[in-house]
């Protein structure tokens, strides 16, 4: 018994981190994978060890029998396999019922998870306190029985960090992940009951089996995928526009229409960034890099607009870099593509461009490493002397905070900076040139372009909208604080409250 109980042990803890792996990837796609997404699900996961350590010790003291601790681990087991089949309908309701009495984001996040792994979790705690009860018959041997217990179901929880992340929910994805958790625990905890209660864990094992569907469904989904850094789909509208839709889907980032070059969208304002400086011609562009390439929509763009000119595309997943193959015609040869962070990226090349453009989310957040004066210093570092940074980033009606930080991030590394408001949308391109620069320069170079040609459009769409940006003396994102996503949060209450 010593043994199969030290096996329960380690189960458990492998399953507890296992659960908390798998919690994560069930959350990104309904609100994202921020910093406050993350304290939530830890904060109450360690609330949930907590009050089952408690309780473990009292109930074990109480009842110091076998087949009340299998009893508890097979009711987990339970609760976690019911997870895969019940999560989208209350993440649903977490993210759509509770945001119409505006409730942020992070108070779904906080009631979904509670009900989602409260039990199971919970029920886990049980064990480590439960066992050293039983495996202590001489006071002498305390420190050492639960040493090792401890010691144990640790290790069990290094490999349930690990198996997860790295083999199974890229092999097969998170449902499947946790039904196969639970079923493990289920099987390490039949020791401890009745003979003929055994037999129930065939239907456990049988539910590994059972077909499961994606994490999240959209209207007109042709693809999705799990990957390690994000939860993948693509959606196909009539006409067979594409668009890349990533975590909880409230974002297109990137748009395919094989009929037509320009978006309408945020996407075509990047082309117009090198004409700050006087007497820019599109032949002067001579490369260009993308720090959040996606599906490759502005790439494919910029050799529309200024030929095969050599591209440097950064994706950190490349998952999202075969579907832009696959689904997005990203096939330019002159397109280069580095599975890397961005910020490694501009730290490790040697190359120095025209353009460099930041479009790069988990959507709604920038990751903060791609948002303060160091990294810009860095991007700096890397332009010509006529060079151009643009990058994509968000307000509201009424709130634009972020839009301010980033004018006064940039202002503190290049001399000229411009702010986009995109009409109809809640996107402001924010760009700054290497050379002090002014509107006129930039307005005369645009309407050089006949109305018909790319470009030419491209003077349609941006030049009503450009806008000298100024510091206001407010916060300077910085690599020792950089809130960009609690200013974001703000931002998606503030929309919140003015859309109820």
């Amino acid at each position: 018994m010593h043994r199969l109980l030290l096996l329960l042990v380690f189960v458990s803890g492998m399953t507890s981190m296992a659960v908390e792996m798998c919690a994560s990837r069930l959350l990104a796609p309904y609100f994202g994978t921020s910093l406050f997404i993350w304290a939530n699900l830890i904060g109450l996961i360690l609330i949930y060890l907590s009050i089952g350590y408690f309780l473990g010790g009292k109930i074990a003291d109480r009842y110091p029998s076998p087949r009340v601790l299998c009893a508890c681990t097979i009711i987990a087991a339970i609760g976690i396999a019911l997870i895969p089949f019940t999560s989208q309908g209350i993440l649903d309701w977490s993210i759509t019922g509770l945001t119409e009495v505006s409730v942020s984001v992070f108070y779904s996040s906080l009631i979904a998870v509670i009900l989602l792994f409260a039990v199971p979790v919970t029920l886990l705690g049980l064990v480590s306190p439960f066992a050293i009860r039983l495996s202590t018959t001489n006071i002498k041997s305390t420190g050492r029985s639960s040493g090792s217990i401890y010691a144990l179901s640790t290790l069990g929880s290094i490999l349930g960090t690990f198996l997860p992340v790295l083999v199974f929910i890229p092999t097969f994805g998170t449902k499947r992940t946790l039904l196969g958790f639970a079923a493990v625990l289920f099987l390490a905890s039949l020791w401890g009951i009745p003979l003929r209660f055994r037999l129930l864990g065939l239907p456990m094992i049988a539910l590994v089996a059972v077909p499961l569907g994606p994490l999240k469904t959209l209207p007109h989904l042709i693809f999705y995928q799990e990957s390690p850094y994000n939860y993948i789909q693509v959606v196909q509208l009539p006409g067979g526009v594409r668009e890349l839709v990533l975590n909880e889907g409230e974002a297109i980032h990137s748009v395919y229409n094989p009929h037509a070059i320009l978006t309408g969208w945020y996407w075509d304002y990047f082309l117009a960034a090198p004409f700050f400086n006087p007497g820019m011609r599109p032949q002067r562009v001579k490369r260009v890099a993308i720090i959040g390439l996606a599906g490759g929509t502005v790439a494919r763009q910029f050799t529309a607009v200024y030929g095969p000119i050599p591209i440097d595309g950064v994706e950190i997943d490349p998952d999202i870099v075969a579907v832009g193959r696959r689904y997005f015609a990203m096939t330019e040869p002159n397109l280069h593509v580095y599975t890397l962070d961005g910020r490694t990226f501009m730290r490790t090349t040697h190359k120095r461009y025209d353009v460099v453009i930041i479009d790069a989310f988990q959507q709604p957040y920038i990751p903060f490493q791609l948002t303060t004066k160091e990294f810009f210093q860095e991007i700096r570092a890397h332009l010509t002397p006529d060079g151009v940074v643009a990058l994509n980033t968000g307000h509201t009606a009424t709130d634009y905070r972020l839009v301010q930080a980033f004018v006064n991030t940039l202002s503190q590394v290049f001399p000229s900076v411009y702010i986009f408001n995109v009409p109809e949308t809640l996107n402001t391109e924010v760009m700054a040139t290497m050379q002090p620069t002014n509107i006129a320069t930039f307005v005369q170079n645009m309407l050089r372009f006949p109305p018909g040609s790319l470009l030419g459009q491209v003077a349609a769409e941006v030049v009503p909208q450009v806008q000298r940006a100024h510091a206001d003396g407010g916060i300077v994102f910085t690599d020792d604080r950089a809130p960009v996503e609690q200013i974001t949060d703000q931002l998606i209450i503030d929309y919140i409250q003015h859309h109820q």
